[in-house]
């Protein structure tokens, strides 16, 4: 059996013979990667990314990354597309075919067909004189030196160098298509990833009640808002002009302060000029300032001084943005 200094070794190794394969790719990358980006940014059709066996699950994640930042992508099994899967590709569409060695069966009997429907075909492949590479009208390069795998046989190295190409082809569609965060979170909007890029202060207001007691409320009175809106907080109008907040920690410094509390009024004891924020500012961007200052509540009110309610940085945390 191993010992943990010989699985650290292993570890290492394999991390550094991939991250090794990786760099040695890049001096690969020239006018054909170059000219595939530019032809995928400016066409009317999807990209249909096919493979077998790891090659096949590589181009999976493939599909997803460009699916998720704005170009069409849709997986077709090398296997089951010469029995009936070669209907999923349209006239428009680009074929992106990932084979290490570029000659196994399913990827040679494949080819034919889709070039007779006259469909570009892109290549991944590692083997620059296999069937693959010779008939593709496009090839880039996911040549290795050889597997992480002490065999030389398990795709570890290959299926790396795959998948890294896949995100840099992703990552450079995306620049010329000038694909922003807005466009993102219209492609994500499920999740905490999502949430961060649409859910706004406004969203999360409406959730609630909006707490509020006047200038001359008791104390009891104050306490009693704070205690059924359960916000931690309730603000002080002034007719109806927002004038101050009142939280629990200011309860609790009343406390402190007064031992009689009967006479105290909400104008004693706010904090005057609460921060306040607009309906429309991300949630994300506001709980970095409630990072920031340390407070646990913030008021929503729009650009005419409007109060809309009340969120509390729990709200934010349950809602998964950290």
């Amino acid at each position: 059996m191993l010992d943990k200094k010989q699985i650290l070794e292993n570890a290492r190794e394999t991390l550094e013979l991939e991250s090794k394969a990786i760099h040695d790719v890049i001096a690969t990358l020239d006018d054909e990667f170059a000219s595939t980006v530019a032809y995928l940014s400016d066409f009317n059709g999807r990209v249909i990314i096919t493979g077998i066996g790891k090659s096949a699950v590589i181009a999976m994640k493939i599909v997803a990354t460009l699916n998720s930042t704005g170009t069409a992508a849709v997986f077709m099994h090398a296997a089951d597309a010469i029995h009936g899967d070669l209907g999923i590709i349209q006239k428009d569409d680009a074929v992106i075919c990932i084979s290490k060695s570029g000659n196994s069966p399913e990827i040679q009997a494949l080819i034919p067909f889709i070039k007779k429907r006259g469909n570009l075909v892109i290549a991944f492949t590692a083997n620059s004189d296999s069937y693959l590479a010779k008939t593709a009208d496009k090839v880039i390069s996911t040549y290795v030196e050889k597997e992480a795998c002490p065999n030389n046989l398990a795709p570890t190295t290959s299926t790396t160098v795959q998948l890294a190409i896949g995100d840099a082809l992703a990552i450079c569609l995306l620049k010329v298509k000038n694909f922003d965060a807005q466009d993102f979170a219209q492609h994500h909007p499920g999740g905490a990833l999502g949430k961060k890029l649409y859910l706004t202060v406004g969203d999360l207001a409406k959730k609630h009640e909006r707490p509020s007691v006047r200038l001359n409320s008791s104390v009891k009175d104050v306490i009693s808002e704070i205690s059924k809106k359960r916000l931690g907080a309730t603000i002080v109008v002034d007719e109806k002009k927002l004038v101050g907040i009142i939280t629990d920690g200011d309860i609790r410094r009343m406390l402190e302060k007064h031992n009689d509390i009967n006479s105290l009024t909400a104008a004693d004891i706010m904090s005057k000029n609460p921060i306040t924020a607009d309906p429309e500012l991300l949630a994300f961007d506001v709980l970095i300032t409630l990072k920031t200052k340390g407070i646990g509540q913030l008021v929503v009110q729009d650009s005419t001084g409007v109060y809309l309610g009340m969120i509390h940085i729990l709200d934010l945390i349950k809602e998964g943005i950290q």
